[in-house]
């Protein structure tokens, strides 16, 4: 399958290091900006990994950052409606791939969030140095994922694209795919 086109339904899987199951999750394909590419995530979408399930409160929009260098791809992003339980939501991972209609990623621990009043922490620390030596991740990949996480924090702190409203467009266009 070619990369899909808006309206198409897409799937987000997302493993652990070692290719241990982490978050999976149906979405619809918005389109694509400067940004990336934008999912559109429904209210009551079930997000399920082993063990825990969490059904999305609100509306959300997902970016999946646009080809170029890998060192400037190492995320996958989430923005929650008003409402919602937070405001972004920052996976760091390995660079992800599109493999047709679906996008897969390595989830390194690391988590950028912005909370509902505006606070803004990296969340996880503690288990990205803990899996680092227990699963054994490589330098690179270490390095990466700690640059990453910094140009991350520093866009969200910052509020520069795409962190500074972009996704408003985006998750207007899913509430009249919605409605329509």
């Amino acid at each position: 399958m070619a990369h899909p086109s808006p309206g198409d339904a897409v799937r987000v899987e997302m493993t652990k290091w070692g290719d241990r199951p982490h978050w999976e999750f149906a979405a619809t394909y918005l389109g694509r900006d400067d940004h990336g590419d934008w999912l559109g995530i429904p209210a009551g979408t079930r997000m399920t990994r082993p063990g825990a399930t969490y059904v999305a409160e609100t509306k959300q929009v997902g970016l999946v950052p646009p080809p170029g260098p890998d060192d400037a791809r190492g995320w996958l992003a989430t923005f929650h409606d008003v409402g919602g339980p937070l405001r972004v939501y920052v996976d760091i991972t390995t660079p992800p791939r599109w493999d047709g209609a679906v996008v897969r990623a390595v989830d390194l621990d690391l988590d950028v969030v912005c909370g509902p009043t505006g606070r803004i922490w990296i969340d996880d620390e503690d288990e990205f140095a803990e899996h680092r030596v227990r699963y054994g991740y490589p330098e690179e990949v270490t390095r990466g994922a700690l640059s990453s996480c910094g140009r991350v924090h520093a866009a969200v702190v910052d509020e520069a694209a795409p962190y500074d409203g972009s996704a408003t467009r985006w998750l207007t266009r899913l509430g009249d795919l919605l409605d329509g």
